[in-house]
């Protein structure tokens, strides 16, 4: 940049260096070419500025409108070639050019808000209108000898307004491409770099004009250094029409950011559009042609950059769906993590895997008693069974052609072993290589799901059968209810034996007894189980059961009273022809209990400690066989339904004063409408009561 003012240095301080150069056609045709490029290069930004409305690249548009059309003023008012002598337009035309023009380009660098980029191109018009009216008033005033551009003028007299001119020329170019100097820092590009470069050479011309000394080597610089300002630009503008193979958006990167921002959202826009034409058509290749012409005719899109928004868009279908798969990849992980029966997880699962791969057909097929049985009722070919084999065997996916198409078997393995398949179907073209490895990943993951049902399913049936069930449902949904302690709650306690048991057992081998045990429990446990009661455990040949823990029942003391009596009944019905069989007898006793998990941390028992289940026990050893005895705290919540015969004044193990016992008989016929505790508050305050409401009488 350096070098021009070098060179006119040299040619002011040398004037034998400044050589005589006066060819008055060769200057108009130069000068008329130079403001020929410079007149279309403004036109295109001027026509970009108004389909974009976009205040900052208008006045660019101005500032090389206003040169250009000085430059070409200058031209025609080249002596000997349109005009006989040289005027006044011929010496100051490119100065005022390069002064309207500085003036323009300074103020497009300044930052210019919405609201005053909106009030500017409101007013456009008379700008449009007011330079070319200039610039036809000033040439016919020069091309006809008209004052004041009749007159006479050598550079040498316009030296002092020159130097003027120059001086303020100079700084708001200078101004200009400081400021959008920090616009290329902020985004690059090579069309503010070439207008940048423009100004600074337009700059250094206002400089020479100012001091150059007419048709000498100095007054030729400036002409060339217009001309490389222009060609600068015009260079810019062609290589980027040749790679882009449009003229639409070579000036964008002039633009105001609230308008490239604008211009970025319309392609985000389009792109989206796209998109989704193409997310909802799938292979339709011509519809989706026919809306990708439509955007590029809307956005004035060259074929080639057509091309481009299609690789673009084909780019994100294929991101949107590779999220769609991963997504559902990771949701059926989460889906192995939740405790869930295995037909629920396969649905759920195969349906997420279903809507990730929505262009395949997906089938599951279970290993089940060594028979393969594929969900659904589409038909199983010949091949995919064939397929299924192979898979179950090796354990590895196996894939094959089929109709146009592909189709890729799963292995499904629990613990090693075979366990099912997961079958994809393409019905038009092959897996692709990340297709496959997500596949993979997918029967994997749904191998590891499976697995983990069954697991739950057998550990669900192994706590079942060794503790309560709803003490094994409470722990297999938060094992922190496994921790030792306990809190205190009012429940019923049932205990039960078989009276005569000691005796049996002596008379009767280990087999026999054993035998006895589980046919009395095996129609007992069921009674209890249909109460809601809670089997803390078994001791030989007695049973504890607790209602009201650790779920709550309003009705407890109701569901231990038909308990009783329901195993009672259910034990007559085996006993019967089994003379010897020893009988159940029952106590029952209501209260305040702990209840929790008691025992060491290698070893523990959900149980309920306390008085209130000591007297159950004690009022179970008081009752004969075949009969179920109720404490008083019962018998006050069953008052108006339970059918008892008092047993007086009973004196039990383990109490010093005696305790009142009921033998319950039945419960009346009555719809009980709202049994209730008799107690109300937390677990652990116990007070209050409430009595038993009830409907009708039998």
């Amino acid at each position: 940049m350096a070098l021009p003012i070098a060179v006119l240095w040299l040619l002011i301080a040398r004037p034998r260096f400044d050589a005589l150069w006066e060819q008055h056609q060769a200057h108009f045709w130069l000068v008329s070419a130079v403001a020929l490029v410079n007149t279309v290069l403004g036109f295109r930004m001027s026509e970009e500025a108004r389909r974009r409305s976009d205040a900052r690249l208008f006045l660019v548009a101005l500032a090389f409108l206003c040169s250009a059309g000085f430059l070409a003023l200058h031209a025609l008012a080249t002596p000997n070639v349109i005009v006989s002598n040289k005027n006044a337009g011929f010496v100051i035309a490119t100065p005022v050019g390069l002064v309207l023009a500085a003036a323009f380009a300074a103020a497009s660098s300044m930052d210019i808000s919405p609201r005053a980029a909106a009030r500017l191109m409101a007013r456009q018009g008379v700008l449009r209108i007011g330079v070319p009216a200039l610039l036809v008033g000033w040439g016919t005033v020069s091309l006809l000898g008209l004052p004041p551009l009749d007159a006479t003028l050598d550079a040498s007299e316009a030296k002092g307004p020159l130097e003027i001119l120059a001086v303020v020329a100079t700084a708001l170019y200078l101004v200009a491409a400081a400021r959008y100097w920090t616009v290329h820092r902020r985004r690059p590009s090579v069309m503010l770099l070439s207008v940048i470069t423009a100004f600074f050479l337009l700059a250094e011309a206002m400089i020479v004009v100012s001091l150059a000394r007419n048709w000498r080597a100095s007054w030729w610089e400036w002409h060339l250094l217009m001309a490389g300002a222009f060609a600068f630009v015009a260079y810019s503008s062609y290589a980027q029409y040749r790679r882009e193979g449009t003229v639409t958006g070579i000036f964008t990167s002039i633009s105001l950011e609230q308008n490239l921002r604008h211009v970025r959202e319309e392609y985000g826009t389009a792109l989206e559009a796209l998109v989704d034409a193409m997310d909802r058509q799938g292979g339709d290749d011509t519809a989706f042609g026919r809306l990708a012409a439509d955007l590029a005719a809307r956005f004035g899109l060259s074929e080639g950059q057509g091309r481009v928004l299609e690789q673009a868009a084909e780019a994100l279908v294929n991101e949107r769906e590779q999220i769609r798969r991963l997504g559902a990849l990771v949701a059926v992980g989460q889906e192995a993590r939740v405790i869930r029966s295995e037909e629920e997880l396969l649905a759920r699962v195969v349906a997420l895997a279903g809507e990730a791969f929505r262009d395949d057909r997906l089938r599951l097929g279970l290993l089940e008693q060594g028979r393969l049985d594929f969900v659904g009722e589409t038909p199983v070919l010949p091949l995919e069974r064939e397929l299924a084999a192979r898979a179950m065997t090796g354990l590895e996916p196996v894939e094959a052609r089929s109709n146009g198409g592909a189709l890729l078997v799963l292995p499904l393995t629990v613990k090693g072993n075979a366990a099912g398949v997961l079958e994809f179907v393409r019905t038009s073209g092959e897996f692709a290589d990340r297709d496959r490895a997500l596949l993979r990943s997918l029967g994997s993951q749904l191998s590891i799901a499976l697995e983990n049902a069954r697991l739950y399913h057998q550990i669900d049936g192994l706590f079942r059968q060794y503790m309560s069930p709803a003490v094994a449902t409470a722990l297999l949904a938060d094992p922190a209810q496994a921790e030792l302690g306990g809190a205190t709650v009012e429940i019923t306690v049932l205990f039960a034996d078989l009276r005569g048991f000691t005796s049996f057992s002596e008379r009767s081998s280990p087999h026999d007894v054993v035998t006895m045990l589980n046919r009395n429990f095996g129609v007992a446990v069921p009674v209890v189980l249909e109460e809601g009661g809670t089997i803390s455990q078994f001791m030989g040949d007695a049973i504890m059961v607790l209602f009201n823990a650790p779920s709550r029942q309003p009705d407890h003391a109701l569901r231990a009273a038909r308990a009783g009596l329901g195993l009672q009944a259910a034990v007559d019905k085996i006993a019967a022809g089994r003379a010897g069989w020893p009988r159940f007898r029952v106590g029952i006793n209501s209260g305040p209990v702990v209840v929790g998990n008691i025992g060491s941390a290698e070893l523990r028992n959900f149980t309920a400690i306390g008085d209130t289940a000591n007297l159950a026990a004690r009022l179970e050893t008081s009752a004969q066989e075949g009969q179920v005895v109720i404490g008083k705290a019962t018998y006050e919540l069953l008052r108006d339904v339970a059918v008892v015969r008092p047993l007086g004044p009973l004196q039990v193990k383990g109490k010093e004063t005696a305790v009142e016992a009921y033998v319950l008989t039945g419960l009346r016929a009555t719809t009980v409408a709202d049994v209730r505790d008799s107690q109300h508050g937390s677990e652990h305050v116990v007070d209050g009561g409430q009595h038993v409401g009830v409907e009708g009488d039998a």
